[in-house]
Parts: C-alpha cells; sequence; structure tokens
C-alpha cells in the first residue's frame, strides 16, 4: 500500500475492487445455476458464451483485489460485463425457471 498523504486512497481502491469481485462472482455462480436452455429461450446469448464473458470478468476481479485495486480499462469491463448479465440477463432467466411446473396456472400456483 501506499504511505503518506495517498495511502487513505489506495485503500478506497482496493475495496471498490473487492466490492467488484464480489458482484462479479455473485453473476458468475448465479450463471452457473440457471439451466441451460434459458438462455436462448429468454432471447440471450447462450450459457456458455455467458460463463466465459462472467469467468474471465471473475479472474480479472480476483487479480485486482489481490494485487490492490484497479487495473485500468479491464477492470471496468469486468465489471459492467457482470453488471449487465446481473441487470439484464438475470431477470429473464429467472422468468423462465419460475414459469415451469405442472401444478401453475395462469396467474401463479393452484
Amino acid at each position: 500500500m501506499g504511505n503518506g498523504a495517498y495511502a487513505p486512497l489506495a485503500y478506497f481502491f482496493v475495496a471498490l475492487a473487492v466490492a467488484a469481485f464480489v458482484v462479479e462472482a455473485w453473476a458468475f455462480i448465479d450463471a452457473i445455476t440457471r439451466p441451460t436452455q434459458a438462455f436462448p429461450a429468454a432471447g440471450k446469448q447462450t450459457k456458455p458464451i455467458w460463463l466465459i464473458i462472467l469467468g474471465v470478468a471473475v479472474a480479472i476481479g480476483l487479480y485486482a483485489a489481490a494485487y490492490g485495486g484497479a487495473i485500468g480499462f479491464l477492470s471496468v469491463a469486468a465489471f459492467v460485463a457482470a453488471s449487465i448479465y446481473l441487470v439484464d440477463v438475470r431477470p429473464k432467466v429467472k422468468e423462465f425457471h419460475k414459469g415451469r411446473g405442472s401444478s401453475n396456472g395462469p396467474y401463479g400456483p393452484w
């Protein structure tokens, strides 16, 4: 870490990198748990493509968190990819999973 006047800023960037890593790991784990058929059914990229994107994002996030803060544009791109998954893809894929079941009527469970 830094000495002197910039030490609080260095700690802030490390905390930011750790928070970004948590978001990226959450997105990756969530993508693993979703059914493969849900991604094309929701009109999104396939599950393997999202797993590759989010896996790279987790690796970048882990590197940034372990070695002291942001590593430039790659850290931002990794966080944006995880955010896009969580905000856009996850809700639509989650709807696909909820709608399955033989006891569901048009307005919910019987």
